[in-house]
């Protein structure tokens, strides 16, 4: 017999750990090193891959696509991520460039929510972040073509070994396409699990001189 989904669904359990607490009172004014205390709290909580992300965009008509990536770093200038220029997310931010991202971290019950416009970051800077990752990642940048129809796993096979070659040979080559991307929030808002469903739900928005911070309903 098939595997009986509702039934394996409601056996499941979430949080099943001790939640922190989290007082709103005392969230700092802006949402940046909230950010980075509850990140290295993820990271000290044993979370795995804590810096993988959500992002979400839309294509030209309005229709959302979601998938996951890797955070590259945040800052005053924004939450940075990367991609082919030419990959589909690529294609969608070009057309629309405003975009989504959500962390969720389990071991803390703890999730956050970023949405904004999206900026191209220099080239310069995008190939350096390129060339300060693994040899890996470089081959893969190398590969190119994301997104595109694939023939086969043989054309795939041979076009990562070549890469690879290249990427070991040459660890600062150019991967034309491989983009950098900024998304500067307009909200940011983070949520904290509660075990008795007293979520605590924190939302910050962008005003013309600072942050605004308001609770929500959970």
């Amino acid at each position: 017999m098939g595997t009986d989904l509702h039934e394996l669904l409601r056996s499941l359990r979430v949080w099943d750990v001790e939640l922190p607490s989290f007082d709103p009172a005392s969230a700092p004014a802006e949402p940046l090193p909230l950010f980075v205390e509850w990140f290295a709290k993820a990271v000290a909580a044993g979370q795995t891959e804590p810096h993988t992300m959500t992002l979400a965009t839309s294509d030209e008509d309005g229709l959302p696509d979601v998938r996951i990536v890797m955070l590259h770093g945040a800052d005053a200038d924004g939450w940075a991520f990367a991609t082919h220029a030419t990959s589909r997310k690529g294609r969608q931010l070009a057309a629309r460039p405003y975009a989504a991202l959500s962390f969720y971290w389990p071991t803390q019950g703890r999730q956050i929510r970023l949405r904004g416009p999206v900026e191209v970051a220099p080239a310069r800077e995008g190939q350096a972040d390129l060339h300060a990752r693994s040899t890996g990642a470089l081959a893969a940048a190398l590969v190119g073509r994301q997104s595109e129809v694939l023939g086969s796993m043989e054309e795939l096979g041979r076009a990562s070994d070549g890469a690879w070659d290249r990427a070991r040979s040459d660890p600062d080559a150019p991967a034309p396409t491989w983009t950098l991307y900024r998304l500067r929030p307009e909200e940011v808002e983070f949520f904290q699990g509660d075990a008795r469903r007293r979520h605590v739900r924190l939302v910050y928005r962008r005003a013309e001189e600072g942050w605004l911070k308001e609770l929500l309903w959970p």
